[in-house]
């Protein structure tokens, strides 16, 4: 077993936090405890999206560096007179990665472990047997015999559902396998940003945030940018990996280990030409890879983020990776380091003389 460094371990604990979507307090509390070190003053929004800002030069600009603290999960919705739960789908999901997994019940009385079942095959028609099962149709077998003994547990409507899996270094040390990748990654980005810029001359104030929400419509993203009001914007979070069988280069073009991508496009945002020619001229520069997408579908904080007020010069930098939405996802480690050294680099220069040229490129 891979002994975990200072980083991986941080990851660990990141991954493993339990939050999907208006329950981000576990992964808030995680990000919060390795992000205060390196910040002068650390408060949330409304909504519970954590802010940590640093100064660099006080009248600098605005620069916002935000991953998103939720997971893809489910919410119980109800519990029937044998105790299985019904559930409802809280952010993306594929019916066909979601049976025969194991989940965890988030109650107020501590976890409990259930197994997302349906109709065995057995006992369906031929036709039946080929079609995918609808997520309505699935329910969650947590062992209780009876509604009661299922409420004895904790178990209520409304409890969260988080997918269960174990982080884990591949043989491949540089491959990281977990759930909640997507966005526990660009939270260990924000982090390790500010902890770069911690002893470094930067003309900026700096805001890493983990932002609430972002999987039911980029919410923590635009209040905390409402209360920020940033100059300049970094949406950071996972992409697409095109480098699987059957995937081909028209579908997804970014391979894992090549460097962060850098989006051109996707649903929620066009990318802002001047940042994205300054940020791949700053990566040329000092030789950090990268790679260029578009994602025809999604979106990610940097589409609420470059609404804001008069509107906000915005990037999405995101680290491509392999399944996610599900319950495991990989990625690579040189991807994550690459972005982070990028995004660092990037805020040394982003002065307010450039930040005002950038704008109107």
């Amino acid at each position: 077993m891979t002994k975990l460094d200072e980083t991986l371990t941080m990851l660990k604990d990141l991954t493993d936090a339990k939050g999907i979507p208006g329950n981000e307090k576990e992964p808030r509390d995680v990000m919060k405890k390795y992000i205060t070190p390196f910040a002068d003053e650390v408060f949330t929004d409304g909504l519970g999206s954590l802010i940590a800002k640093k100064v660099g030069k006080a009248d600098g600009p605005k620069v916002m560096v935000a991953g998103h603290l939720d997971e893809v999960g489910f919410m119980i919705t109800h519990i029937d007179d044998r105790g299985f739960l019904r559930f409802q789908t809280v952010g993306g999901w594929w019916s066909q990665v979601m049976l025969a997994q194991r989940v965890t019940i988030v109650t107020s009385k501590g976890d409990v472990t259930g197994v997302i079942g349906s109709k065995p095959p057995h006992i369906l028609p031929p036709e039946a047997r080929k079609k995918p099962v609808d997520i309505k149709d699935m329910f969650i077998d947590i062992g209780a015999s009876s509604r009661e003994e299922a409420q004895e547990w904790g178990v209520r409507p409304g409890d969260q559902v988080v997918p269960y899996f174990e982080f884990t270094v591949m043989n491949n040390e540089k491959m990281l396998l977990a759930k909640a990748w997507d966005n526990r990654i660009g939270c260990a980005i924000a982090i390790d940003v500010m902890k770069q810029l911690k002893d470094a001359d930067h003309p900026n104030v700096v805001y890493g945030v983990g932002t609430v929400q972002e999987e039911v419509g980029l919410r923590g993203a635009k209040t905390s940018a409402n209360l920020i009001q940033p100059d300049i914007g970094f949406g950071v979070d996972v992409g697409i990996a095109g480098d699987t069988p059957g995937v081909t280069e028209k579908e997804a073009l970014s391979k894992m280990g090549k460097g962060p991508q850098i989006i051109l496009y996707d649903a929620s945002m066009v990318s802002h030409k001047g940042l994205r020619d300054f940020v791949t001229g700053v990566a040329d520069e000092m030789e950090i890879p990268y790679q260029f997408d578009s994602v025809a579908g999604g979106g990610t904080d940097s589409g609420a983020i470059h609404l804001t007020a008069r509107g906000v010069p915005a990037l999405s930098i995101t680290i491509a990776t392999r399944y996610i939405h599900s319950h495991a996802a990989m990625l690579h480690r040189d991807d994550y380091e690459n972005a982070v050294k990028l995004i660092a680099e990037v805020i040394k220069k982003l002065d307010a003389d450039t930040v005002s040229r950038l704008t109107f490129d």
